[in-house]
């Protein structure tokens, strides 16, 4: 059964709503006892609802990144929220790499029988850049337990060369690795995720009057706080994983008609991921809704909190709708 995260393990969320956190001990649950591989998932699961939601976060990036989702998600009646820590980051282990997205995807998998999430047709599965990635995989394998798939500012992958970054991202990735203070790794992060004109402007509906730098630096400050800072071997197997990605067109065909609700989601203003990968998932996932804003950046669950939940509450009921009719008919 579930266990209890130790006391050390500090948390962002709103406790009220945390049905239950802790490490998933991944290793033990997929037989692999090899010291040197042996891991566990943080995670926590918010909310108590019947439609289930399994957030995966991008690259090098902990569970604390979804707060906007698990804040508007969890406090509805409707939903049960569960994000982690991938391998490599957080508060999860740090086992030896290079990992792979394929390998990510049955630590999400371990995790999600884990916790029992095990129904079919049961499951929203939203993923994020490198989150994307893996979710993609995870559909591949359990598509039967999932009713809808929402991949954003993510990619199929495919040769070595076309998962690099765009300059500005690959820039900005680089020099990360020679900077050891997280506070001055803040501003680089930023700008990489948001578009200049949106960080210097006024954040909506904020009592003091700050900007999106501000407040996004803020955020940025508190999850550094509760967490661990990233090793450079989690780092490098996670980019090692975002770089060897790839999904076949035969493969996002076959999940695209598998998964009752598929929606693409993208901004046009992508420093981590190029915008033409997402043109390549709707172009071999026909079913696929294709969704693209204005003025976006990479970091979609934040820049957009308000257009993304929605969007997401939009694609669940009409996965589930979906779902329910196929059953049917």
């Amino acid at each position: 059964m579930p266990t209890e995260a130790p006391s050390d393990h500090l948390t962002i969320f709103d406790p009220s709503t945390c049905i239950r956190k802790g490490l998933c001990p991944v290793s033990s649950i997929r037989n692999k006892e090899d010291p040197l591989e042996s891991h566990s998932l943080y995670y926590e699961q918010h909310g108590t609802g019947p439609e289930k939601i399994i957030f995966i976060m991008g690259l090098n990036s902990t569970l604390f990144a979804w707060e906007s989702q698990v804040q508007h998600f969890s406090r509805i009646d409707t939903y049960s929220v569960l994000v982690f820590d991938n391998r490599g980051v957080g508060n999860s282990s740090v086992p030896r790499g290079p990992y792979t997205t394929s390998g990510m995807a049955e630590d999400a998998i371990a995790l999600l029988n884990y916790v029992g999430w095990t129904e079919e047709r049961d499951l929203h599965v939203v993923g994020v850049s490198l989150g994307g990635m893996i979710a993609q995989e995870l559909a591949y394998k359990i598509s039967e337990r999932i009713i809808s798939l929402t991949l954003a500012a993510t990619t199929a992958g495919g040769r070595f060369w076309s998962n690099l970054a765009p300059w500005k991202g690959f820039a900005g990735l680089f020099k990360l690795n020679f900077i050891k203070e997280q506070e001055d790794k803040i501003p680089i992060v930023l700008n990489m995720l948001y578009p200049k004109g949106w960080l210097e402007s006024k954040a909506e509906d904020d009592p003091q009057g700050r900007t999106n730098w501000e407040i996004e630096r803020e955020s940025f400050r508190r999850r550094m706080a509760v967490t661990r800072p990233p090793t450079f071997v989690g780092s490098m197997s996670q980019t090692a994983a975002a770089l060897t990605h790839s999904v076949s067109p035969a493969r996002l065909r076959e999940i695209s008609r598998n998964i009752p609700k598929v929606v693409i989601v993208v901004g046009d203003e992508d420093h981590l991921v190029r915008t033409s990968n997402s043109f390549h998932l709707k172009k071999h996932m026909p079913e696929a809704e294709f969704v693209q804003w204005e003025n976006t950046g990479h970091g979609i669950p934040a820049q957009q909190k308000k257009r993304f939940n929605a969007l997401l509450e939009r694609t669940f009921s009409e996965g589930r709708e979906r779902a329910r009719f196929n059953h049917e008919s």
